[in-house]
């Protein structure tokens, strides 16, 4: 489906024309937050709809945030591990639950702050007794248990992830930017977890921003930025924004 499952279509107006280079096409993904049966009907979507209409160029661009508070984050891991489909570029960014997770990892004594934010999940996707673990053996146990149970590949991927791409006229990062800062120069914590300072600016950062991160009933175009974290885990609404040349437009589960 496309925008029209939410209603009204959504503003395109923006502070600049914003258009992507002829010839490619972009599928940026929102927040997927352990919804493994989710991602898969929406790259069935993202498949019938390059069948319909074959682009010269495709862009997968996921935004971040593909584990935590959904029932099966080990499952998402393992999806975007593969390998991307021929003739398909693939983008994986980096959002503030991996960022959690990789701490986690490095510290296990944030494991409490983790846990609170949607880890517990996380760790029952990779079949670990967390209860058991907890109390024979702490938070350093479950980050022990958590790195024997990760497979190399979703290991790997994760190390891989980037902050932020952009292509055209169009900047996608995972929660937003800081405003009165260049793109160039954004830091990557912001990148990833920054919310009300970029939520509520009205600046032109140069490029459309189109992001995750703050969950919104639907798909939210602003002049300066786009918002597709549609709060897949609560809803059942998986979004992706479809780019190409000026045009806009959602496919959504």
């Amino acid at each position: 489906m496309i925008s029209r499952f939410f209603g009204k279509k959504p503003e395109v107006r923006s502070l600049h024309q914003a258009q992507l280079p002829e010839g490619l096409r972009v599928y940026a993904i929102g927040d997927i937050h352990g919804c493994a049966h989710l991602l898969d009907r929406l790259h069935d979507q993202i498949e019938m709809d390059l069948q319909s209409r074959p682009p010269a160029d495709v862009r997968l661009i996921y935004l971040g945030d593909y584990i935590d508070r959904g029932p099966d984050s080990a499952g998402v891991l393992e999806r975007l591990s593969l390998p991307s489909p021929e003739g398909i570029g693939r983008v994986l960014l980096k959002g503030n639950h991996e960022d959690m997770l990789g701490s986690f990892l490095a510290d296990p004594n944030v494991g409490s702050s983790w846990r609170q934010l949607g880890g517990l999940e996380t760790l029952l996707s990779y079949r670990i007794d967390v209860n058991e673990v907890l109390g024979r053996v702490g938070f350093g146990g479950l980050a022990d248990e958590l790195r024997k149970r990760m497979p190399p590949s979703h290991v790997r991927m994760l190390s891989e992830l980037q902050t932020s791409v952009s292509f055209g006229d169009y900047f996608f990062c995972h929660a937003g930017v800081r405003p009165g800062v260049s793109l160039e120069r954004q830091d990557p914590r912001d990148l990833m977890w920054i919310r009300h300072e970029f939520l509520g600016s009205t600046q032109d950062f140069g490029k459309t921003v189109v992001h995750g991160h703050s969950p919104v009933e639907r798909p939210d175009v602003r002049p300066n930025r786009i918002d597709i974290d549609t709060g897949a885990y609560a809803t059942g609404h998986l979004t992706a924004l479809v780019l190409e040349g000026a045009e806009r437009r959602f496919l959504t589960t």
